[in-house]
């Protein structure tokens, strides 16, 4: 059985640092929802932040590549990359969403599911700071479960959305916008639930 050294533990490092910036990535979502001006610049700030996250994705799937070691499974730690991406991915995408479709005024659904995407991005960051420790945490499990939360409340307000947008809403093309950028906002939840249900198979397997 080999030992993990400090070296192979670097990748819980890299997780958290990619995670940290897909909290400043969900934290300019709700900020620019929150204060809905001077959006091309706040859309612009996201952009950013999301390739910054794909350097630091870069930079774990390289230390994988050259690892002979590694601290669990190399499909989890490619799985967790890759899924930790697609949230920030997921969040600039969204908020390309209210540039292109020339969004004026926000809904109170939107920025509840952005709020949302930031509190669930918060609990995945501490999630992954218990990662190293899995065997010894005692919250590790119950941050999997408010990620899981979190992201049922989202779908919660997904549905009455959806619902009251079709029933209430007599515009043809504000249905199209907000069902997509609703659709966004949920998709961008479900990309945290992934992560969490990937931890989770981690932790089972290392049980």
């Amino acid at each position: 059985m080999f030992r993990i050294t400090r070296k192979e533990e670097i990748f819980f490092d890299m997780f958290v640092a990619t995670a940290e910036s897909t909290c400043k990535a969900a934290g300019l979502l709700e900020e620019m929802l929150n204060n809905y001006v001077d959006v091309e610049k706040k859309v612009n700030a996201i952009e950013k932040v999301e390739n910054d996250c794909d350097k630091l994705v870069h930079g774990i799937l390289e230390q994988l590549n050259k690892s002979f070691i590694t601290p669990i499974d190399r499909e989890d730690i490619y799985l967790i990359a890759k899924e930790i991406d697609n949230i920030t991915d997921a969040i600039e995408s969204t908020a390309h969403r209210f540039l292109m479709f020339n969004v004026k005024k926000v809904t109170p659904e939107a920025l509840t599911m952005a709020k949302y995407i930031t509190a669930g991005c918060n609990e995945l960051k501490l999630l992954l700071m218990e990662l190293r420790t899995m065997k010894t945490s005692k919250v590790l499990a119950k941050k999997i479960v408010e990620v899981n939360r979190i992201e049922d409340m989202g779908d919660t307000v997904f549905r009455k959305a959806i619902t009251d947008l079709f029933k209430n809403e007599k515009n043809a093309v504000e249905i199209i916008v907000w069902k997509e950028i609703y659709e966004y906002l949920e998709n961008t939840l479900d990309a945290l639930e992934d992560v969490a249900d990937i931890i989770e198979g981690v932790v089972t397997k290392h049980a």
